[in-house]
C-alpha cells in the first residue's frame, strides 16, 4: 500500500517566507507531527538566496532591483552557493530517509525530477563534482554530483539539510531567468534555461516571465513523484494556524 504524503499547492511569496515554510515543515516532520511533504513555489519579489555557510558576497548585491523592486538577499537553511530566484521554480521535499551517503540521498530524491522532466521532453543527467565549486559565489557556475544538467549545462541546483533521519531538500529549476539580470548579478551568462529546451525555437525576446507553462510542469513533476516514491499525494493548503506558526519563525 502506498504511503500518503502532503502536497501543498504552489505559493508565491517572499524568500524569507518561503524559507520559513521549509524550516517549519522540516521541524514538524522531524518531531513526527507532520507527514512527508512536497511543494513547488516561486519567489516574489525576486531574491538572491545564500547557502547557510556562505559568509561573503558582493556588496553591490544589496542595491540591485528588478522591475522596480529591491532584490532581497535571503539565507537558506541548506548549504551551497548563491542562487538568483527570478524566472525559476523551486521544488521542496521533506521526508525521512535511512542514514546513507549524502550523494545517495540526493539521488534518491532527484529521481522524480529526472522522470518528470523526461516526460516534458528534457533529458537530465547528474553533474560532476569539482573542487572549483567552493570558490564560486554562484551556485550555477559549476555542477556537483547532486545537481542536474542538460547538454552539460546546469539547470537544476539542489541543497539539503538533515536533522537525524528527517531531510529537507529543495532546489531551483531555471525556467526563464532573465539573462541581463543574471549577468548583472554574476557577471556571466546563464548557459541554459529549461524553457529553451522545451521550446528551443521560441525567440528569447518574446518569452516573458508570465508565460511559464508552470501548471503543466508542476503537474508532470507531481505525477513523477507519485510514481518514483510510490506514494499517494493528499493536497492540503497551509492552515491559518500553520501560517501563524510560520510567521513566528521570522517575526
Amino acid at each position: 500500500m502506498n504511503s500518503s504524503w502532503r502536497y501543498i499547492p504552489p505559493i508565491e511569496a517572499s524568500g524569507e517566507t518561503q524559507m520559513a515554510i521549509d524550516r517549519y515543515l522540516l521541524e514538524q516532520h522531524r518531531t513526527k507531527k507532520h507527514p512527508p511533504t512536497i511543494r513547488f513555489y516561486t519567489w516574489q519579489p525576486a531574491a538572491i538566496s545564500l547557502g547557510y555557510h556562505q559568509q561573503e558576497y558582493p556588496e553591490f548585491w544589496q542595491n540591485l532591483t528588478w522591475r522596480g523592486q529591491p532584490i532581497n538577499i535571503v539565507r537558506r537553511p541548506t548549504g551551497g552557493r548563491a542562487v538568483l530566484h527570478q524566472g525559476d521554480l523551486t521544488y521542496m521535499v521533506v521526508t525521512s530517509i535511512s542514514p546513507g551517503k549524502r550523494l545517495e540521498v540526493y539521488k534518491q530524491i532527484c529521481q522524480f525530477l529526472l522522470a518528470g522532466w523526461r516526460s516534458l521532453g528534457v533529458n537530465l543527467d547528474y553533474g560532476t563534482a569539482t573542487k572549483e565549486y567552493i570558490q564560486q559565489q554562484n551556485c550555477f557556475a559549476t555542477a556537483t554530483g547532486s545537481d542536474l544538467v542538460t547538454a552539460g549545462n546546469k539547470v537544476i541546483g539542489s541543497a539539503q539539510l538533515r536533522r537525524g533521519k528527517a531531510v529537507l531538500q529543495h532546489g531551483s529549476m531555471m525556467l526563464n531567468t532573465d539573462q541581463q539580470l543574471y549577468q548583472q548579478v554574476f557577471g556571466t551568462c546563464l548557459e541554459q534555461n529549461l524553457l529553451e529546451v522545451i521550446s528551443p525555437k521560441k525567440d528569447r525576446s518574446i518569452r516573458h516571465q508570465d508565460d511559464y507553462p508552470t501548471a503543466k510542469i508542476v503537474k508532470s513533476l507531481r505525477q513523477a513523484a507519485i510514481a518514483s516514491f510510490k506514494i499517494d499525494l493528499v493536497e492540503q493548503s497551509l492552515s491559518t494556524t500553520e501560517w501563524h506558526d510560520i510567521a513566528n519563525d521570522f517575526s
